[in-house]
C-alpha cells in the first residue's frame, strides 16, 4: 500500500540559521577519547549542527571492527553534554533503536545495508511506531529506487514525520575513481517523487578518498542538496575503520570555507530574462530530440520486420560493437563525452530490442 510522505519541515527539527545542514564525526566511535576530543574540535569550527557517529558497524565480512556497540553510547552522551550538539547514529535493528533512545541520541540514520531489505526496514518502522525522533535514510546499496522510495512509506507508515535522505552513493561493480558511484539522477528522480524530501549528501562515502571530498561536496550543493554528512576523526590515519575517507576536523572547516552555496534564484532581471530564453531554446531542440528518437525507432520496426521475414537474428554484436564506436568518437569531436553518448546509447539499444522483440514475436498476418 502506497503511504503518502508527510514531510516537516528541516528547520522545524534542527536549526541551521538557513544553511545547509552539517553533520559530522567520526566513521565509528573507538574511545571516549577519541569521540569527545572530535566532537570539540568539531564544535570549534562553528559550522556543524549535529554529530554522527557509527556504534555498530557491520562489516561485509567478519573479523574486521564492528564497534563498540552499547558501550560507545555514553561518549556520545559525554560530548552531547559539553557541547550541546545533538548525536546522530545509525540503527539496523529494534533494539539499536531501544538502546539509542535510551541514551537520549537525538537522530537516527538507517544505513545502506539496511534500506536494501525491506524486511529489515519494516522491522525498523514497527519499531519506531509513536516514536518522534528524526530518521535519515541512506540510498541501497545497489542502485534500486524503488528500495529507497519503499524504505521512506515504510518509516513513514509507522508515523515518522520528520525524515531525511542521505545520499551516499552506489555500488555498481564498475571500475571508478570513486568507492561508490554517485549517480546523482538517481537523488534527483527520489526528489520528484518526494518534493518536500530534503537531501543529503554523503560524499564520504561516495569518494571512499578524502581527495575526492570537495568536488562531491560541492557538487551536492550545486544540485541544491540540503546539507552534508562527512566522516571526521581527531587522527584519521589511526581511525580503526574507512580511515582513508575521513579528514581532521581542521581540513573539514578548510572544506566548508570553499564551499560555494548558490542561490536557488536571481533578483536580476536580465538574468531571469537569459533563463527564460535559454530554457524556451532547450525545450525547442529537446523536441527536436524526441522527434528524431521517434524516426529511429520507425527505423528500428521497419528493419524488424525485414529480420523476421527473412529469419535473421535481431542482436547483431558487431553491428552494435560499431554503434558503440562510432558514436562515441563522434561525440566526443562535438565536445560530448564518451560515456554519455554511450550511456545514452545503450539506453536506445535497449528500447531498439525490446520493440525488435516484440516483432519478431508477432506473427505476419495473411491478407
Amino acid at each position: 500500500m502506497k503511504v503518502d510522505l508527510t514531510v516537516e519541515p528541516l528547520n522545524s527539527w534542527i536549526d541551521t540559521s538557513g544553511k545547509p545542514l552539517i553533520i559530522a564525526g567520526p566513521c565509528s566511535a573507538e574511545t571516549e577519547e577519541q569521540v569527545v576530543e572530535t566532537v570539540r574540535q568539531l564544535k570549534a569550527l562553528n559550522a556543524v549542527h549535529v554529530i554522527r557517529a557509527g556504534v555498530w558497524k557491520p562489516r561485509t565480512r567478519p573479523g574486521s571492527f564492528e564497534g563498540m556497540g552499547e558501550a560507545a553510547l555514553p561518549w556520545l552522551q559525554a560530548a552531547k553534554a559539553e557541547t550541546g550538539l545533538p548525536i546522530a547514529v545509525e540503527v539496523a535493528t529494534p533494539e539499536h533503536i531501544e538502546l539509542a533512545l535510551k541514551y537520549d541520541i537525538d537522530v537516527l540514520w538507517v544505513g545502506a545495508r539496511t534500506t536494501v531489505n525491506p524486511f529489515n526496514v519494516q522491522e525498523i518502522a514497527d519499531a519506531l511506531r509513536g516514536v518522534d525522533v528524526p530518521v535519515l535514510i541512506k540510498n541501497p546499496v545497489n542502485p534500486d529506487l524503488a528500495l529507497w522510495v519503499g524504505a521512506f512509506e515504510r518509516i513513514a507508515g509507522a508515523g515518522i514525520t520528520k525524515l531525511a535522505a542521505i545520499h551516499r552513493g552506489f555500488a555498481t561493480g564498475e571500475a571508478t575513481k570513486y568507492r561508490n558511484v554517485p549517480m546523482w539522477q538517481m537523488a534527483i528522480e527520489l526528489k520528484s517523487i518526494f518534493p518536500s524530501l530534503p537531501i543529503i549528501g554523503d560524499p564520504s562515502h561516495m569518494a571512499g578518498k578524502r581527495a575526492y571530498l570537495n568536488e562531491l561536496s560541492q557538487m551536492a550543493m550545486d544540485l541544491n542538496y540540503d546539507g552534508l554528512i562527512v566522516e571526521s576523526h581527531v587522527d584519521p590515519d589511526k581511525a580503526w575503520s574507512d580511515a582513508a575517507q575521513q579528514l581532521t576536523p581542521a581540513a573539514f572547516g578548510e572544506m566548508l570555507d570553499h564551499l560555494e552555496i548558490r542561490q536557488v534564484e536571481s533578483p536580476n532581471r536580465e538574468f531571469q530574462t537569459f533563463m527564460e530564453q535559454s530554457r524556451r531554446s532547450i525545450d525547442n531542440v529537446d523536441r527536436q530530440l524526441v522527434e528524431m528518437l521517434a524516426a529511429r525507432m520507425a527505423l528500428v520496426e521497419r528493419l524488424a520486420e525485414y529480420k523476421r521475414d527473412n529469419n535473421v537474428t535481431l542482436f547483431q554484436p558487431d553491428r552494435w560493437k560499431e554503434i558503440l564506436k562510432t558514436r562515441s568518437e563522434t561525440g566526443k569531436k562535438l565536445g560530448l563525452y564518451p560515456e554519455l553518448v554511450e550511456e545514452i546509447y545503450k539506453i536506445i539499444h535497449m528500447e531498439s530490442i525490446r520493440k525488435q522483440t516484440e516483432i519478431m514475436n508477432n506473427p505476419v498476418q495473411n491478407a
